[in-house]
C-alpha cells in the first residue's frame, strides 16, 4: 500500500502526498508544491470560444515555475498578434492536459509525446506546431543519478528507489519502462520502490536530496536547469540517454475554427522572425517553431506498442 513521507526542508518543506496515479499502481506520488495554484478554468458556456485564446501548459515544469516561466510571455505574443487577450492554465497531471484539449477548455497546449499520441488516438487531437532546439524537433530522456554515485547503468538501479514524472509521461515513464520490458522486467519486478513526481524538475530535486536512487528526465528539462546553474543538477548526473524522440508538440483539437488555427500556427512560426519573438524563444532555449513529420513520433509509437504487448519473464 501506498505510505505518505515528509520530505525535509530542504526540498520546500512540503508534505509528500499520496494518489492513485493509474489502474493498478501501488506506487508513491511526491509534491513540491509550496502554494496553491490558480484554478484551471472551467467549460464555457456562452462565452465565444476565440475571445480568449487558453493555452495550457503540461506540468514538465513545476506548476510554481510554469506560471513564472516565459510561457505566459509566448502566450501574450500570440494574443497580440492575433489581436485577443490570453490566458494561461496548468493541469496536475498530463491526462487534465488532454482533458481540456478534447472539451474545448482550452484553445491550445504545450503537451508531452505521448499524450500527444494519446490524444491522436483518443479524439484525434492535431498537431499545431512543435520547437526546434539545437537546430533539431527532437529530445532525449536522461537517466539520472546522485553525481555522488557510484550507479553507472540502469541495471545499477535494481532494488533501488525510482522516480517517475507522469504515467503518461514519454521521457518520463515510458522510455524506462520500455529499456525494462525490453529485459523481460516491469517497475514492480526491478525497483525496490517508485514513485511519481508530477514534473520533471521534481524528479530532479527528488534525486538530488536522495529521496530516490535514480530519475528518468526530459533532457530539455535537465539542460534548461543546467544552463541556468542550478544547485539541484549540480548535485547530480546523466549516466544513460536514450532517444531520439519527436519533441513535445503544441496542439489543438480537431474542432477549432480553421481560420483560428491557422492564425495561431503563422504566428508561432514566425516568432523567429522579429526581435521580440526572438527573444522569447532565446529565453525557453528554442531555435523556432516549425511543422514537423508526423513520422518524428514513430519511435514512441512503437514504445508504446511494445509496452503494452510485454509480457515480464520474471
Amino acid at each position: 500500500m501506498p505510505k505518505s513521507f515528509l520530505v525535509g526542508a530542504a526540498v520546500l518543506s512540503v508534505l509528500t502526498t499520496l494518489a492513485g496515479c493509474e489502474p493498478g499502481y501501488d506506487g508513491e506520488s511526491i509534491s513540491f508544491r509550496a502554494a496553491a495554484l490558480p484554478s484551471r478554468v472551467s467549460p464555457r458556456s456562452s462565452e465565444p470560444r476565440e475571445t480568449t485564446i487558453r493555452m495550457a501548459v503540461a506540468s514538465v515544469i513545476s506548476p510554481r515555475e510554469t506560471f513564472n516561466s516565459h510561457y505566459r510571455e509566448l502566450l501574450e505574443y500570440v494574443g497580440g498578434k492575433l489581436g485577443l487577450p490570453v490566458e494561461l492554465v496548468q493541469g496536475k497531471t498530463y491526462a487534465e492536459i488532454n482533458d481540456m484539449v478534447r472539451t474545448g477548455e482550452v484553445t491550445l497546449a504545450l503537451v508531452c509525446t505521448n499524450p500527444y499520441l494519446q490524444g491522436r488516438d483518443d479524439f484525434s487531437m492535431e498537431l499545431l506546431a512543435a520547437p526546434e532546439v539545437n537546430g533539431e524537433p527532437f529530445y532525449y530522456s536522461y537517466l539520472i543519478v546522485r553525481a555522488s554515485a557510484d550507479f553507472r547503468s540502469f541495471g545499477d538501479l535494481r532494488r533501488r528507489a525510482f522516480a517517475f514524472s507522469d504515467p503518461l509521461s514519454n521521457s518520463g515513464r515510458l522510455a524506462p519502462v520500455y529499456q525494462l520490458a525490453l529485459a523481460g522486467e516491469t517497475p514492480e519486478s526491478f525497483f525496490s520502490r517508485s514513485i511519481f513526481t508530477y514534473a520533471h524538475d521534481n524528479s530532479i530535486k527528488a534525486v538530488a536530496e536522495n529521496l530516490v536512487d535514480g530519475a528518468a528526465v526530459d533532457s530539455l528539462v535537465y539542460d534548461y536547469w543546467v544552463k541556468a546553474a542550478s544547485d539541484y543538477t549540480g548535485k547530480t548526473k546523466v549516466i544513460e540517454k536514450w532517444g531520439p524522440f519527436g519533441i513535445n508538440p503544441v496542439v489543438v483539437r480537431p474542432g477549432l475554427d480553421p481560420v483560428l488555427k491557422q492564425q495561431l500556427r503563422g504566428a508561432l512560426l514566425a516568432m523567429n522572425e522579429d526581435a521580440s519573438g526572438r527573444e522569447i524563444l532565446r529565453s525557453l532555449f528554442i531555435d523556432r517553431f516549425v511543422v514537423p513529420a508526423d513520422s518524428i513520433y514513430d519511435s514512441v509509437r512503437e514504445m508504446r506498442a511494445f509496452v503494452a504487448s510485454a509480457r515480464p519473464v520474471r
